[in-house]
């Protein structure tokens, strides 16, 4: 399994082997203890599946305590470009975002710890995304921030004006205008 930390530590790449032969290929896309071993030791306790049209942004959400959310992301059809804002104040890299493209044919896989917003947009027309998580959905742990905030320059592959965003993420506040979620 090939680990690459992003520009934000806590926050990785991960690349598990695949074996391919005539037939296809064979990968490990979890193991426990390999996952603990290179730093994720969390529990996932659900799988959840997501399909998108082309330019469907999805996020930036996450969700406080008490069920606080890591994500592992991976994408099962398609392809994505998937973006982690840390959110943790006192961390030095609060307010900064780290992304990266995943896809089905490369099998690479995102985790998001969390303390970290996350969000993606898909871009082909039916992407298929896998999330595990570590702690079940509730309504009232949800945050967000909006996706197009201009203090994070998140530079997403999207024209604004083709990205199809849903009404509730398209009135979440700015960074600047939410409370504190998070402290390190």
């Amino acid at each position: 399994m090939i680990v690459e930390r992003m520009a934000i530590p806590e926050v990785m790449r991960i690349i598990p082997p695949r074996f391919a032969d005539s037939r296809g290929h064979f990968s490990e896309s979890y193991t426990a203890s390999k996952f603990a071993a290179v730093g994720i030791p969390d529990v996932f306790i659900q799988d959840n599946q997501s399909r998108s049209h082309k330019n469907v942004v999805r996020g930036l959400h996450l969700q406080i305590a008490p069920a606080v959310m890591g994500k592992l992301v991976r994408v099962v059809h398609g392809r994505i470009w998937d973006v982690a804002v840390d959110v943790r104040h006192g961390s030095p890299t609060f307010g900064q975002h780290v992304a990266t493209y995943l896809s089905a044919e490369e099998g690479d896989q995102f985790w998001v710890p969390g303390g970290f917003l996350h969000g993606f947009v898909a871009l082909e027309e039916g992407t298929e995304v896998l999330y595990k998580v570590t702690a079940p959905y509730m309504r009232e742990a949800e945050r967000g921030v909006r996706w197009d905030d201009p203090a994070l320059a998140i530079p997403w592959p999207v024209d604004p004006a083709a990205a199809i965003v849903s009404d509730k993420d398209r009135v979440m506040p700015l960074l600047s205008e939410c409370e504190p979620w998070f402290h390190v």
